[in-house]
């Protein structure tokens, strides 16, 4: 069965969104301001921690990381935080679907 994490933060003026589809192939996307920045796909059902990494668009260009890990809660199996300006910000798990 397929399992889905959806997390989100407005952080620096920016909209950031990962989404988690896994199962036979696990596919993550980070977006941000709805345009996707980094994609990731592997076959099963992931492994983590994971860290996908992008550039802002902009002058300069701003270097931002997402990184997802497992929490050992039934409730809450994946973690995920983002990485921008040298900061580290807890991304909230969007419940709705």
């Amino acid at each position: 069965m397929r399992q889905r994490h959806s997390f989100h933060l407005e952080r620096g003026g920016h909209s950031f969104m990962v989404n988690v589809r896994s199962g036979w192939i696990t596919e993550t996307e980070v977006l941000v301001d709805g345009k996707e920045v980094a994609f990731h796909r592997v076959h099963g059902h992931g492994v983590y921690p994971l860290t996908l990494a992008a550039r802002l668009a902009g002058e300069p260009a701003r270097a931002v990381a997402v990184r997802l890990e497992r929490t050992g809660s039934a409730e809450r199996p994946l973690g995920c935080a983002l990485e921008l300006d040298g900061a580290v910000y807890p991304m909230a798990e969007r419940t709705e679907r």
